[in-house]
C-alpha cells in the first residue's frame, strides 16, 4: 500500500510538471544607442574586455558629451568608486531582470529612485576610475550577468569595431531655441559648422530659430563674444551662436551635440 501511494505522489507529480503552465519569459527592453539623438559613435568590443560583452564608446573631443538612458527604467545607483574601477557610473533598472551600466562618467545628471525615459541625459563622458582616456564603457545585463548588446533589436558586433549612429530620444524633441543679433546686419548661414562651409542663405536680424543640435566648428568673434560653437537650423544650415542669444553661455544644455 505504501508504495502505491508514492506511485500515486510521483505520477502527480509528473502530470502536474506536464499541465502547470509555464511562466512566459519577460521580452528585452529596446535599448537604443547611448547618446542623443543623430550622433555617430564608434564602439569597440574585445574579448579581453571586463566583462567581454561591454562595448566601449568614443568620438572624437568626446570629453564632456552627454550620455543618455539606452531604455525606460528607474535609476537604481549612482556611484563613484574615485580611480578604480567604473570611477563614476551609473545604473538603471528596466525591468524583468534587465539593467544598464553607464562607466567613466566625469559627472552626474541623475539620483537613486529617478524614473527615465529615452534620450534622458545621465552624466557626461569621462575618464573617471580605471579608464586611460574619455570614453563610455556601457553594458546590458540580464540577471547581473552581461549579455551581448542589441540595439533596435540588432546584434551589436562581436568582436571589433562598429559605427553605430543613434535614434535615441529623435521623436521626443530636445531641441533648443535662441534670437538672432547682429546689430541690424544679415546673418550668415553655412552649409557646414564653419566659415569656410558654402554661404547657403541669411537669417535676419532679430529673428527668432529653432537650435536642432550645436557642435564646434571655425571660431568666430560676434554679439556674445567669442564660441567655436555653430547652431543647426535646418538640414545643411548651420549659424554661428556667437550671433544667437539663447541665455546660455555655452552649449544649451538638453540640445543634442551634431
Amino acid at each position: 500500500m505504501r508504495k502505491r501511494w508514492i506511485s500515486l505522489l510521483v505520477t502527480g507529480l509528473l502530470v502536474g510538471g506536464v499541465l502547470a503552465p509555464a511562466s512566459p519569459a519577460l521580452a528585452a527592453p529596446t535599448f537604443k544607442v547611448p547618446f542623443p539623438c543623430g550622433q555617430s559613435w564608434s564602439g569597440q568590443t574585445r574579448s579581453d574586455h571586463s566583462p567581454a560583452y561591454a562595448v566601449d564608446f568614443n568620438r572624437t573631443d568626446d570629453l564632456g558629451d552627454p550620455v543618455v538612458a539606452s531604455a525606460p527604467g528607474t535609476v537604481d545607483r549612482v556611484t563613484d568608486l574615485g580611480g578604480t574601477s567604473y570611477g563614476k557610473y551609473v545604473r538603471i533598472n528596466h525591468g524583468g531582470g534587465y539593467s544598464t551600466y553607464y562607466a567613466h562618467l566625469n559627472g552626474f545628471n541623475v539620483s537613486v529612485g529617478q524614473t527615465v525615459g529615452y534620450g534622458k541625459v545621465l552624466g557626461w563622458v569621462g575618464s573617471t576610475g580605471g579608464s586611460t582616456g574619455p570614453h563610455l564603457h556601457y553594458e546590458q545585463r540580464l540577471n547581473g550577468a552581461d549579455i551581448q548588446v542589441r540595439f533596435n533589436g540588432a546584434l551589436g558586433l562581436y568582436w571589433g569595431t562598429k559605427t553605430y549612429t543613434s535614434d535615441n530620444g529623435c521623436s521626443s524633441g530636445g531641441s533648443g531655441s535662441g534670437t538672432v543679433d547682429t546689430s541690424g546686419t544679415p546673418l550668415t548661414v553655412r552649409s557646414g559648422p564653419g566659415t569656410g562651409y558654402a554661404s547657403v542663405g541669411t537669417v535676419a536680424d532679430g529673428t527668432r530659430v529653432t537650435i536642432a543640435c550645436q557642435t564646434s566648428g571655425t571660431t568666430v568673434t560676434g554679439t556674445y563674444g567669442t564660441s567655436s560653437i555653430w547652431d543647426r537650423i535646418g538640414t545643411g544650415r548651420f549659424i554661428a551662436d556667437a550671433y544667437v542669444y539663447t541665455g546660455h553661455d555655452g552649449y544649451i544644455p538638453g540640445v543634442p551635440r551634431c
